[in-house]
């Protein structure tokens, strides 16, 4: 059975100019339901990250400013949402949700979190809307329990992984794999195992003959027992805040690639959803829910 991670909390109120990209945490799962390709069942409500879990990947002092809301204005204007414990209880349930959806991967090989991808998130601080990065501390907890001894994280949102290089720059349990915007945010990229930076304009044809030359040969050279897929579908040509031209059937294409690859080898993958900000919400929501159609499509 496909599991999803989904709480009411995803649904967090902010400031008007960031509330339109947010409605989709609630659109996602009423379309998936409404159409028939999953059902109440399929979902999961993630239990929150307890601290000891958060401090297995962040810093204590900057997990101390998040719980005591005493980060600096600077810090505060990096993470770019009004500080409040609420966002921060937010994250610690997404965060849950991306660990628990690594553990019913492992069984039903995929599970998908409706929210997740916090992939600007670093061990000291947070930047990009990303407080906790949910990716980094499942997979620490996959390693810290001995379920996944090489994981692989592909992350195909439009923005670099910077938060998740530099979480395992040193750790040769997790291979780090970004494609994304070259010019895209953030302007200071950090560098991954493997960093393949797009052109402006980049369209189908060249994105994924890209995507089907490498991701085969990283999973046969890194051989890993464990996936993560961070699926943001700002890599296609309406988004707001992407530079690249995908269109919905070639974002529909890149997922099939990434999870019929780990399907036919056998690997376990763990999705987060990531970023999205197309001028219209059915284009979020429509290409959010082709991955989630696939996975159901593929696995089961």
């Amino acid at each position: 059975m496909l599991k999803i991670a989904y709480s009411p909390i995803y649904k967090y109120e902010v400031p008007e100019k960031h509330r339109f990209p947010m409605i989709k945490y609630e659109l996602i799962p009423e379309q998936l339901l409404y159409e028939g390709s999953v059902s109440t069942a399929n979902f999961f409500n993630p239990t929150p990250l307890k601290e000891s879990t958060i401090l297995d990947t962040h810093d204590r002092v900057y997990w101390e400013k998040l719980k005591h809301q005493t980060l600096s204005k600077k810090e505060i204007r990096a993470i770019g949402f009004p500080m409040r414990p609420e966002l921060v209880e937010r994250g610690k349930h997404i965060a849950g949700g991306t660990c628990e959806a690594a553990e019913f991967a492992l069984e039903y090989g995929v599970a998908m979190n409706i929210a997740g991808g916090t992939h600007h998130s670093f061990t000291y601080k947070g930047e990009g809307f990303c407080l906790l990065n949910d990716i980094a501390i499942a997979a620490n907890q996959l390693l810290k329990k001995k379920k996944a001894s090489q994981i692989l994280i592909i992350d195909l949102d439009v923005h670099q992984g910077n938060g998740t290089a530099q979480i395992f720059r040193n750790n040769t349990s997790v291979f780090t794999f970004s494609m994304h915007g070259a010019k895209n945010y953030p302007h200071r990229k950090e560098i991954s195992d493997l960093d393949i930076g797009l052109a402006d304009k980049t369209t189908d044809r060249f994105y994924l003959d890209t995507l089907k030359e490498t991701l085969p040969k990283l999973i046969d050279q890194i051989k890993p027992d464990f996936i993560f897929y961070l699926s943001g579908v700002d890599v296609l040509e309406t988004d707001k805040l992407g530079r690249l031209s995908l269109s919905m059937q070639g974002c529909r294409e890149r997922d099939q690639i990434v999870l019929n690859l780990c399907k036919l080898n056998n690997l376990p993958v763990a999705v987060s959803m990531g970023g999205g900000y197309s001028e219209r919400i059915s284009h979020i929501v429509n290409a959010h829910c082709n991955t989630f159609r696939l996975a159901q499509e593929i696995f089961f």
